[in-house]
């Protein structure tokens, strides 16, 4: 299902996260992080959904650390619109080589990220803190 199209902003930097970010951080992970370091970006749909990124530019490439959908908004198209607005905002500042991890149990995560033209590239086995491994995406263009 394809939604409605929505506004995506960016915040700017230097700005500190809006309370909603962190509600949905720790919704969607458990925690929330803290404000954005000099080489992140976050985009959101402000209540419903963010993407936070690290930004290499000297190298062309930037990492997803993590993309969140209120529990009430998901299913709706949301995230990749979301993801899209990221990836073209990207390339417009010359970061075309995308990287991301995920855990092999979120299914819908790896939907969304294949449907995005996302392409696995490999695996670090017992990734995260309770032993599962992460699949690596990656994205070029």
């Amino acid at each position: 299902m394809r939604a409605e199209p929505v506004d995506i902003l960016r915040l700017p930097e230097g700005e500190p996260l809006p309370a909603w970010v962190a509600r949905l951080d720790r919704l969607a992970f458990g925690d929330a992080w803290t404000g954005l370091a000099p080489h992140e970006a976050l985009w959101g749909i402000p209540d419903l959904a963010f993407a936070r990124w690290s930004r290499v530019p000297a190298a062309g490439e930037a990492e997803l650390l993590r993309i969140a959908v209120a529990p009430e908004a998901r299913g709706r198209g949301l995230g990749r619109q979301l993801l899209e607005a990221c990836q073209r905002d990207l390339a417009e500042e010359g970061l075309v080589f995308l990287f991301l991890e995920v855990r092999p149990t979120n299914a819908p995560a790896i939907r969304l990220y294949e449907a995005c033209g996302w392409e696995p590239c490999g695996r670090r086995l017992r990734y995260y803190g309770d032993g599962e491994d992460a699949l690596l995406f990656q994205r070029v263009g």
